[in-house]
C-alpha cells in the first residue's frame, strides 16, 4: 500500500505559492508540471548555480528526482532544503515519504513526527506519522495518528482507509469496515476492493 501520488503532487503545488520575488524556478516548475522531469532538473540546476541554498529549487529538484526514481539524489536535495529550513512542513513530509519508499521506517517516523510538531501541521503530517508507526508495528499509536489526521480533515479518504485496514488487522472488523465505507464515500480507490474482500 502506497501513499497516493496526488498527495505529493499537491505538495509541490503548495510550494509553488510564493511571492513574485521568488519566481526564479518558474521554468523548472512549468516543466515539472508537464511531467518533463529531466528538463526540470536542468532548470533547477541553473537556478541553484547562483543560489545554492534556495529552498524552493532544492525541494522541487528533489521532487523531480523522486519522480524519476532517483531516491538518492532526491534525498540529498530534501536534506539540503531541510538544512536551510528545518520547519518546512513540505520538506519534512517529503523526507518522510522518501524514507518510507526505501523502507527506512524509523527515519520516516522521525521526519513525520517533526512535521506534526509544527503549529498548524496539516492532516498529512499525522497520516505519515501513522504510516511509519504502522510499518514498525506500533499499531495503537498508528491508530491515534490516523484518527488525528481524520479529526483535522474529515474528508481524508486515505486516512479512513488505512485506519480501517489497521482495525480489520487487529480484530476490530465492524469498526474497520465502517472506515472502509467512509473511504469509499470519499472516492479513495483502494477502498472498494477492500470492502469486497473483508467486509462481506
Amino acid at each position: 500500500m502506497k501513499v497516493s501520488h496526488w498527495v505529493f503532487a499537491a505538495l509541490i503545488g503548495i510550494m509553488s505559492l510564493v511571492s513574485c520575488s521568488e519566481n526564479l524556478s518558474n521554468k523548472g516548475d512549468q516543466l515539472y508540471s508537464e511531467g518533463k522531469f529531466q528538463e526540470a532538473v536542468i532548470e533547477y540546476d541553473n537556478v541553484l548555480k547562483n543560489k545554492p541554498k534556495y529552498v524552493k529549487a532544492l525541494y522541487n529538484r528533489g521532487r523531480a528526482y523522486e519522480e524519476m526514481g532517483d531516491f538518492s539524489k532526491a534525498e540529498k536535495d530534501f536534506l539540503a532544503a531541510y538544512a536551510q529550513d528545518n520547519k518546512n512542513t513540505q520538506v519534512l513530509l517529503s523526507l518522510s515519504n522518501i524514507y518510507q519508499k526505501q523502507k527506512n521506517h524509523n527515519s520516516a517516523l522521525l521526519y513525520a513526527d517533526a512535521a506534526t510538531q509544527i503549529p498548524g501541521a496539516p492532516a498529512m503530517a499525522f497520516f505519515m506519522k501513522g504510516r511509519a508507526l504502522h510499518q514498525i508495528g506500533s499499531t495503537e499509536d498508528a491508530m491515534k495518528e490516523y484518527s488525528l489526521a481524520i479529526q483535522i480533515d474529515k474528508d481524508f479518504g486515505q486516512a479512513y482507509y488505512y485506519r480501517g485496514m489497521l482495525k480489520i488487522a487487529t480484530d476490530r472488523k465492524r469498526s474497520g469496515c465502517e472506515d472502509i465505507r467512509a473511504a469509499i464515500k470519499l472516492d479513495y480507490a483502494d477502498a472498494k476492493p477492500a470492502l469486497e474482500k473483508y467486509c462481506k
